[in-house]
């Protein structure tokens, strides 16, 4: 057997997903006695291609114990963001010749069952295909049992489709200074890589010192570089303070990123799609309240219901945020006046709005123009982001996402009056978590906390 191909894996780890779920919905419409129309083919490669974009970048589930792991996570997320997709279109554009409900229905229910099936089985069979094929291995060893090394080399032996042979390590310290590491594993120091590599006809060896053994690196590689094996470097970008950390190449030219948003590629559009569907959804849902709440402010107080503020947005660029008026003074100027408690300025149905967020739907509108998220770090008013910037480290970095009506830090009590510095300092950490941490479980996870604290009128603001 030829070395494998990960492109090939990649393409069918991929691809599963989209083929069941399409089969599923054929299969369903089918078992009920129906004919297929033309519309209802069209239908199911459009389930095939959401299914597609949905589940992009989502790890296959190898067991029953995935379903309670992040990759359980991963695959009912998506399948939401699936179901949202779907039932989106059939609100926008209803039609006779659709799928009935019952059909759909069924199969909203049981596709997640045989996609998390289908992992299993794709997952066991690459497994059996490749941990068969030893002959063909890559063999490989790495130098410096830094972090980085040691979850490469657990990667290698836990995952035979990767079609790697780990060696060993080579290290010039001690093993006693080797946490975790057995001194079977321990092959010798750098300077006896190159003797090594020739007697064992090592394919592949992997550098993982640390960026400031710059001298050494280059000698190991001039060693190696007598021998065919092929040298890769594994830099241990641990050392910095990642945000969302990875490695690109730009026409050929690769490259490190160690501050990057979350939102590129497949999870930017995943993360819109996700946005235009939970904003859709609750404009639809809520109108009549925000309907009610518009008569209210104009019946309470002289002035628009809707207020208007600037705010910094994704690249620190300029946007207009919406909210429901709650003061009867509407600030946007260098400096603002922060709402204190019992504050005068407040008009009666603007604290109620204030202590149970109703005010910040409106915000909703912003989502569907691009100009916020759902969830994300909360918009602080210009005058605000202009003070904070100068004093707190990494401050602006809350803007490599869109803001949110709801955030990481506003679930953790973190709203209302800034009375020190210290607050706004906490606010930062917890939007800098999010963007550390991102997935759409988390968005989820936020969602539903978001809920519990206005239900319980928790940490609300005044």
């Amino acid at each position: 057997m030829a070395r494998h191909t990960p492109l090939l894996i990649e393409l069918s780890q991929r691809s599963v997903a989209p083929i069941l779920a399409a089969i599923s919905l054929l299969y369903v419409h089918l078992s009920f006695g129906h004919e297929l129309n033309a519309y209802q083919q069209l239908q199911i490669i459009a389930v095939g291609a959401m299914t597609y974009i949905a589940f992009a970048g989502v790890a296959v589930c190898q067991n029953v114990f995935d379903l309670i792991g992040n990759k359980g996570r991963q695959l009912f997320q998506s399948w939401g963001l699936v179901v949202g997709m779907v039932l989106l279109w059939r609100m926008v554009h209803p039609t006779p010749d659709d799928f009935p409900r019952y059909v759909l229905l069924t199969w909203l229910f049981i596709t997640p069952a045989i996609i998390f099936l289908g992992h299993v089985t794709l997952h066991t069979a690459l497994n059996h295909l490749y941990s068969g094929d030893t002959a063909n291995r890559e063999r490989v060893l790495v130098v410096g049992a830094t972090y980085v090394g040691t979850r490469f080399a657990n990667e290698i032996e836990q995952n035979p489709m990767l079609g790697k042979e780990f060696l060993g390590f080579f290290d010039d310290r001690d093993i006693s200074r080797l946490q975790g590491l057995g001194e079977e594993q321990l092959k010798g120091k750098s300077g006896d890589v190159i003797d090594y590599v020739k007697k064992s006809k090592v394919d592949t060896v992997y550098i993982s010192l640390p960026m400031t053994s710059q001298e050494r690196i280059m000698n190991l590689i001039q060693a190696v570089q007598d021998s065919t094996a092929s040298i890769y470097f594994l830099p241990d970008i641990f050392l910095f303070d990642l945000i969302q950390a990875r490695f690109d190449t730009i026409n050929g030219i690769p490259i490190v990123a160690v501050v990057e948003t979350p939102f590129y590629g497949m999870n930017a559009l995943k993360k819109r799609l996700f946005d235009i569907v939970a904003a859709t959804s609750a404009l639809i849902l809520l109108s009549p309240v925000m309907l009610a709440l518009t008569i209210a402010i104009k019946l309470d107080s002289p002035g628009p219901a809707i207020f208007r503020q600037r705010r910094y947005g994704m690249k620190g660029e300029e946007i207009t945020v919406y909210k429901f008026r709650s003061m009867t003074v509407q600030e946007d100027g260098k400096e603002l006046t922060q709402a204190k408690l019992n504050d005068p300025r407040i008009t009666r149905i603007g604290a109620f709005i204030r202590r149970t967020s109703l005010d910040e739907l409106p915000q909703f509108f912003n989502v569907l123009q691009g100009r916020m998220s759902v969830v994300g770090p909360r918009p602080h008013a210009v005058a605000h982001n202009e003070e904070y910037r100068k004093i707190i480290k990494g401050y602006m970095l809350r803007h490599k996402v869109r803001p949110g009506i709801t955030g990481w830090a506003q679930v953790n009590g973190l709203r209302g009056e800034i009375k020190h510095l210290s607050d706004m300092e906490r606010r930062t950490d917890y939007d800098l978590d999010y963007l550390r941490c991102w997935s759409l479980s988390f968005d989820f996870w936020i969602i539903l906390r978001t809920i519990y604290v206005v239900i319980k009128g928790q940490d609300t603001a005044y």
